[in-house]
């Protein structure tokens, strides 16, 4: 694993299809735009488990399995399908102290947000799971570094040492009720009522909440929409093939004390995807709001690198 930065070459192959829908075609509640398959001689790159949009030109950075930052930008056609991710580099988290993280069990990072001030981006909070926390790192020129500032977060979290417990952190936008809180949930941390437990940071909107457990999945990612709504990435495996569904929960439902409930708006399993984890939206050049859904390869050669692109019906 790197000390410092490197380049990373990525090659990219388009993906055209999605179960039987074509690019502009629908699938269940969302369109299916295109998307990628990642490859790279490097074998700094993979394990892509968190993505956030940092800065313009479609910036966009993964957060890995081995602790290591992915920086590069996404590319569209003149047709605004993706195709391809480049100017890639490879950076390794630091700890509190400055320094490279220090072994495996403190490197596991699982998700990632971007935290903007007064509309610009500012910094990136990381979740982590085995030695479970969340970090905040400066961004400069939308690329991550410098020394991890610690978020304290409950107990019942810090207390955790598996690698089933925090997969999903998201920050509310201002359009959101809970602004600028930033929302988790665990993995396979159940409450008595056999739900994913959740905890809302932030400073009037603090406290417990609770994510609805459904079979075979589990959330493995979050990120809010600009009118505050929730979607929520969820994977399993079912009969050996990886499972996915994606949910949105209303903005009014994201509040301390309540039990998220979402509703489905996409469900897929088979070739169509991976080990799907990472969860993000952004604005594609022709100002569409899409959402883009990234598989986890964990340094697999028979596990793929997939980059897909919806957008919402409705």
């Amino acid at each position: 694993m790197p000390t410092i930065a490197v380049e990373a070459l990525v090659t990219a192959t388009p993906v055209t299809s999605f179960g039987n829908a074509a690019i502009g075609q629908q699938v269940d509640r969302m369109v299916f735009r295109g998307g990628i398959a990642m490859t790279s001689p490097d074998d700094t790159f993979g394990g892509l488990s968190g993505l956030t949009m940092t800065g313009p030109n479609h910036q966009a950075l993964f957060v890995t399995d081995r602790g290591n930052f992915v920086t590069g930008h996404l590319l569209y056609d003149d047709a605004n399908a993706l195709f391809g991710y480049i100017g890639v580099t490879v950076e390794p988290m630091r700890n509190s102290k400055g320094d490279v993280l220090p072994r495996q069990y403190a490197k596991d990072a699982e998700s990632v947000d971007t935290i903007y001030r007064a509309g610009e981006p500012i910094g990136v909070r990381v979740g982590f799971e085995h030695l479970t926390r969340v970090a905040d790192y400066t961004l400069t020129n939308g690329i991550p570094g410098g020394a991890a500032r610690e978020v304290p977060i409950p107990d019942w979290l810090t207390d955790a040492r598996t690698n089933e417990t925090l997969e999903s952190v998201c920050i509310a936008p201002p359009a959101s009720p809970v602004a600028g809180s930033t929302l988790l949930i665990a993995e396979e941390m159940l409450d008595q009522a056999d739900n994913h437990r959740a905890y809302l940071l932030g400073q009037n909107d603090k406290g417990e909440l609770s994510y609805q457990n459904s079979p075979v999945v589990n959330p493995t990612e979050c990120t809010f929409l600009p009118n505050g709504d929730l979607l929520v990435l969820e994977r399993g495996i079912s009969m050996l093939s990886f499972v996915m569904n994606l949910r949105r929960v209303p903005a009014a439902e994201v509040r301390a004390g309540n039990l998220m409930v979402g509703e489905l708006l996409l469900t897929a399993t088979g070739g169509s995807i991976d080990n799907m984890e990472s969860l993000t939206v952004h604005t594609a050049p022709d100002g569409e709001l899409r959402v883009l859904i990234g598989s986890d390869n964990n340094f697999n050669d028979w596990q793929r690198s997939l980059l897909l692109e919806f957008a919402l019906v409705d």
